[in-house]
């Protein structure tokens, strides 16, 4: 059983979130970190680029690491270390490029604009 918490972002940096359980997050395993999908997934008409997630324990991803695996990389800059001075590295968990059963969260970008909805107004009875 898997689950995935999908965040697609459009062209214009609005982002909306959605919870994909079962065949439909069946339809992302496998893919990697760049590759393209079909948004009918979400319920849109277009293309979703993946461009990054984390897994269970907030482990990200990286586009460099092949595979599913986690692994400890030497990084001296990038995803994963915010803060260094020149010269100076980090060794630091990273979670591979390939989205596995362990993915908690997938980051995706939206090759059109992300529809617009509205706040229903709630009438109130007196």
């Amino acid at each position: 059983m898997t689950n995935f918490k999908l965040t697609v972002s459009d062209v214009n940096g609005k982002s909306i979130t959605k919870e994909l359980k079962d065949s439909d997050a069946n339809t992302l395993l496998g893919l990697q970190l760049g590759n393209e999908t079909d948004a009918s997934i979400v319920g849109l008409q277009g293309k979703l680029k993946l461009t990054g997630g984390s897994d269970k324990s907030g482990v990200p991803m990286r586009k460099d690491i092949h595979g599913s695996a986690r692994k400890y990389v030497l990084l001296s800059k990038g995803i994963g270390l915010q803060t260094a001075e020149i010269g100076q590295r980090a060794r630091k968990l990273m979670r591979g490029n390939t989205v596995s059963e362990e993915i908690y969260q997938i980051n995706c970008k939206f090759n059109g604009e992300l529809p617009v909805e509205t706040p229903t107004e709630v009438a109130v009875e007196a």
